[in-house]
């Protein structure tokens, strides 16, 4: 028996298209974005939560570089090929896109989604991208984010064994 197909990884020119086509045809994009750069399941607990919220989760993956820049020296972990491709893996991810830049602004405008979605530990006022989702009229969501899951208590479990 075969499983479903991994979704996508699309450029941001392809992302772009494929939001207005599903517009378009009056379906809801959802859009996410992050490092992802090992996947727990407090991550897979929030993008079935963010993916339930409309018809099709496009996921903006941080680049490598961007990880680094933003997460610190040794970050990521897993390639960004291969964190696309298990995220392409989730059945709840309708499409991936990395970006380079240090935050989602630039791919949310070019994406244009009626829903941008964050973990509620994210204050309001400081979410990228939310100006531009607001203008046309989408929302903003903040999805509570499941305590004791991250990349970095992980990180720091490894090195206690080792």
């Amino acid at each position: 028996m075969k499983g479903p197909a991994a979704a996508p990884i699309m450029s941001r020119a392809e992302a772009a298209r494929y939001a207005a086509d599903l517009r378009a045809s009056g379906k809801t994009v959802v859009f996410t974005n992050g490092a992802f750069d090992l996947l727990h399941p407090g991550h897979v607990r929030y993008l079935r939560a963010a993916a339930s919220l409309g018809d099709a989760l496009s996921v903006g993956l941080n680049s490598d570089p961007s990880v680094s820049r933003n997460k610190g020296e040794g970050r990521p972990i897993t390639p960004e090929l291969e964190r696309a491709e298990v995220l392409g893996g989730l059945e709840c991810v309708a499409s991936v896109t990395v970006f380079g830049e240090d935050t989602p602004a630039e791919i949310i405008r070019e994406v244009q989604p009626d829903l941008l979605v964050k973990g509620a530990d994210w204050p309001e006022d400081q979410i990228i991208g939310r100006d531009t989702v607001e203008a046309r009229g989408g929302r903003v969501v903040r999805i509570t984010v499941e305590r004791g899951y991250s990349t970095t208590a992980i990180l720091d479990r490894v090195r206690l064994v080792l």
